[in-house]
Order: C-alpha cells, then sequence, then structure tokens
C-alpha cells in the first residue's frame, strides 16, 4: 500500500487556522467532531489543538476545544493585523504632524501603528523605540533614514512584540519626547486590555514620554477587557475617526481630552 504523503509545515499551519477559525464560529466544538469534520485521526487533532492551545488562540479541555473571549481573539496579531487598515493610516498620518525632526517616540505593539512607517519617512533624525517586531520591520522597510532601536524581553509570537520586565525595566531608561499607543479597547474614556503584561508595557511607556497621544479607530469603542488601566485623560489627545460613537467622544469631552477626528479616505470602486 503506498504511503500517505505527509503534509508540508504551510498545509499543516493552514489546517490548524481552518479548526481555529471553526471553534471562534461555534464557540467549542468535540475534539472528536473536528477530527471527523477535517478528515484526520484524533491523535492529529490532538496535535493540531495542543499547537493551537499553546499559542494562547483556543483553550483545550477535557475532549473539546474552547475559543477565547472575542477581546482575547482580537489582541493576536493574525486577526488584526489587516483589519480598518485605511482607518490606521489616516490616524497614524494625522499623528506624524505631531513628531518634530530629532524627536524619541516610544511606539507599543499596536497594529493600529504599523502604518507609522510610511508617515515618518520624511521626517528627519528621529529615533523611535518600540517593542514591536513588525514595527521594527515596518520602519526597516519604509523609513530607513529612522534609527530604531527593539526593545528585547519575552518574545510572543502570535503578537510579533516582547513583553515582560526586561521590556518594562529598559523602557525605564528611556526619556522620550512622545508615546504614540492604542487600545485594545475603550469605554466611556476608560482603557482596557486583555492582558496584564501587556498593560505594564503600555504603563512604563506612558511614564518614560514627556506626552502621549491614543490612537484608536471607531472599532475600538464601547468594549471593554479584563484590565483597565486608567482613562484616556493619560494622553495629550486623542485621536480617531468620524464613525467613532457621539457618546464616546462626549465621555471624552468629559474628561478634559483633545479630541482629534480624521477623515478617512473612502476606497474609489
Amino acid at each position: 500500500m503506498p504511503t500517505k504523503a505527509r503534509l508540508s509545515q504551510a498545509a499543516v499551519e493552514e489546517r490548524r487556522q481552518a479548526v481555529l477559525r471553526h471553534v471562534v464560529a461555534e464557540g467549542e466544538v468535540g475534539i472528536g467532531a473536528l477530527a471527523a469534520r477535517f478528515g484526520v485521526s484524533l491523535m492529529t487533532m490532538h496535535r493540531d489543538l495542543d499547537d493551537l492551545a499553546a499559542r494562547h488562540l483556543l483553550r483545550k479541555e477535557r475532549g473539546r476545544a474552547v475559543a477565547y473571549p472575542a477581546l482575547t481573539m482580537e489582541t493576536a496579531t493574525r486577526f488584526r493585523v489587516d483589519a480598518n487598515l485605511a482607518d490606521k493610516a489616516a490616524l497614524c498620518a494625522a499623528a506624524a504632524t505631531r513628531i518634530a525632526p530629532g524627536d524619541t517616540v516610544l511606539v507599543d505593539d499596536s497594529t493600529t501603528l504599523y502604518p507609522l512607517a510610511a508617515a515618518l519617512a520624511e521626517i528627519d533624525q528621529l529615533t523611535v523605540v518600540t517593542n514591536s517586531v513588525g514595527v521594527a520591520q515596518r520602519m526597516a522597510t519604509a523609513a530607513p533614514g529612522v534609527e530604531v532601536a527593539l526593545l528585547g524581553g519575552r518574545y510572543r509570537g502570535e503578537y510579533n512584540c516582547c513583553t515582560g520586565p526586561e521590556v518594562v525595566r529598559g523602557l525605564a531608561r528611556i526619556r522620550a519626547d512622545l508615546a504614540l499607543m492604542s487600545a485594545t479597547a475603550v469605554l466611556q474614556g476608560r482603557l482596557y486590555h486583555p492582558m496584564r503584561e501587556f498593560v505594564e508595557v503600555k504603563e512604563a511607556m506612558l511614564a518614560s514620554a514627556a506626552r502621549a497621544l491614543l490612537l484608536a479607530d471607531h472599532s475600538k469603542f464601547g468594549k471593554t477587557a479584563t484590565h483597565a488601566y486608567g482613562t484616556a485623560a493619560l494622553y495629550e489627545a486623542v485621536i480617531t475617526d468620524a464613525a467613532t460613537p457621539a457618546e464616546e467622544i462626549a465621555a471624552l469631552d468629559g474628561l478634559g481630552v483633545a479630541v482629534q477626528t480624521v477623515t478617512v479616505p473612502k476606497d474609489r470602486p
């Protein structure tokens, strides 16, 4: 009997992502049902789920796979990097107008800041300090004239960034002109994130910068997550888009926070 061809790692990952999407859609699924749906053995499905669980993309419990809450899923880079790209680019372009030549700028791990590289390419003598490998990579490609310092620590592959005490200690030794940051969730001016170690990095960036801007598109508002870490009043201004709910803008106004609302170009047909 001919031996069944072994799948490439890319094909295995494609199946695992399909498994993940199905579990997220259903909330929870029995392991036997998953094996039958994807035409693999129970042993193979256990390996797939072990891998996804190790990457904190789902929970593997007795006989079943369980999806994480939506906000935790949204935090993983692969689920947010392509979301609201036009909004993110508009927010970054607006933030870039507040940066002066020679500034040292802290940038957090938010994919909202990924389009920043192109916006900074024409500003002279900038230094960007970040814990985001994704931001550093984009700077190297789109803004090679910007000096980039990458903060090392525990590498989080699903978020393509570093966290932990090493990052926090590194930030304590830096005095930056400006911090550019985003938030996973904002409700009535209160900021939230589902993972405490990411909150610690954000708090350290705020402490190390003379001023800070919060970039958050409309999709971030009206939500909460596990960890609250202050309000938008910690920031010089909030940069958002016109689709952000009026009641959320009013809450920011009530905190005395300046709000800059950007116009997001519409795609042409």
